[in-house]
């Protein structure tokens, strides 16, 4: 019994799984059926109208490929346009200019401070002077005005070009009493003695510390970024000022780094001489100095390379204005490299105050503090230019 009631579950199982199998079989088959007909339906469309669908697929991948050249080139448009405005002085003209006149007759009026010091502080038995050069570089003071205020009127900024002046500039007035002895003549005996006097010096100092260091030292790294941009573009302004004749002088940073024109160089006379000169830049001004051992003043400076250059020439130690008495006159259309410059009134004495080495282009190495190249066309030094002289 057990073995029957065993076979006959056995039979229908079976039979259950083969009506299964057969249903799903036929769901299949009527799937597979559904699927080949949609198929062939479409494939039908398609050959019919295989033209119609080839142009919608060309135009539809004309459409992507345009959008995408034109955000590009959208983008490529917005960036430059970006860029251009970004590094553009947004200030009118007007107020560019007023800014650089109040800089300038700053200049101007400690410039005269110096020049009247004998007038205002008189009394003195001798007046030493140590005095840098009185100039900056219009573009960076615009630059810096620009990054810390962004579009300005002078009244804006007016405080702060003050301010800029006072920490690029420090006039110092020391003065030094020592005790000498001179030679008395007794007006009834005829007799000689020596006796002890107060000799009083007032020394004269004048500061530069360079317009670009005291800028950035105002200005946080954002702003000298934009400071440093609109340095280079010149804020897309090149004809505010004449950048021909920008100065190079920046404080301990600048005047070591212009190069000689090699055609220059053909002159030996000349190439000895710069050789010379060359040696001590970066060496500090130092008043009466006329030697490596003690640096130099700018008489001294020049005298120094004369006599060592080794072109056989000897002028001695003797002032600014005495060197002028071993050169010939060189108009400035006739000056050449290794031509003395002489210039007049950068303190007050006779004849020429200050003299440098002419190295062509509008160029000169001299002793300021310290010995630097410097551009000789600067309004300062054309206000002070006398003349050239060629050694004989």
């Amino acid at each position: 019994m057990n073995r029957f009631w065993q076979k006959k579950r056995y039979k229908e199982a079976y039979s259950a799984a083969r009506k299964g199998k057969t249903a799903s079989g036929a769901a299949a088959k009527a799937t597979q059926t559904a699927g080949s007909r949609a198929k062939a339906t479409i494939q039908s469309i398609f050959r019919k109208n295989k033209g119609i669908f080839i142009g919608i697929g060309c135009i539809g991948l004309f459409v992507l490929i345009f959008g995408a050249i034109l955000s590009s080139c959208t983008a490529l448009m917005q960036g430059t346009q970006n860029t251009f405005i970004s590094s553009t002085y947004p200030s009118e003209d007007d107020a560019i200019y007023a800014a650089e006149n109040a800089y300038l007759a700053l200049e101007e009026e400690l410039n005269n401070q110096i020049n009247n010091i004998e007038s205002s502080h008189s009394g003195y038995d001798e007046y030493n002077y140590q005095i840098d050069e009185i100039s900056h570089n219009p573009y960076q003071l615009i630059s810096y005005l620009t990054a810390k205020f962004e579009e300005f009127t002078y009244g804006q900024v007016a405080g702060e070009v003050h301010s800029l002046f006072t920490q690029q500039y420090e006039l110092i007035l020391s003065e030094v009493m020592e005790i000498r002895t001179r030679t008395v003549t007794d007006p009834e005996t005829g007799e000689e003695t020596e006796e002890e006097y107060e000799y009083w010096i007032l020394n004269v100092t004048l500061i530069n510390h360079g317009f670009d260091s005291v800028a950035r030292g105002n200005m946080d790294s954002d702003q000298a970024g934009r400071y440093t941009l609109y340095n280079t573009t010149y804020g897309n302004r090149s004809y505010l000022f004449d950048t021909a004749t920008l100065p190079t002088y920046t404080g301990d940073e600048g005047g070591f780094g212009y190069e000689i024109p090699a055609e220059a160089l053909t002159d030996e006379r000349f190439a000895r001489m710069i050789a010379e000169a060359e040696k001590y830049l970066g060496y500090p001004y130092v008043w009466g100095g006329s030697s490596p051992s003690t640096s130099f003043d700018c008489s001294g400076f020049v005298c120094w390379v004369i006599n060592n250059c080794g072109n056989g020439w000897n002028v001695g130690r003797t002032t600014a204005n005495g060197l002028r008495s071993y050169c010939a006159y060189v108009s400035p259309e006739e000056a050449q490299p290794g031509d003395l410059i002489f210039f007049q009134g950068t303190y007050n004495t006779t004849g020429a105050s200050h003299v440098g080495i002419y190295v062509g282009n509008g160029m000169m190495i001299h002793c300021g503090d310290p010995v630097q190249y410097t551009s000789v066309q600067t309004s300062y030094w054309q206000s002070h230019f006398l003349a050239y002289g060629r050694i004989q």
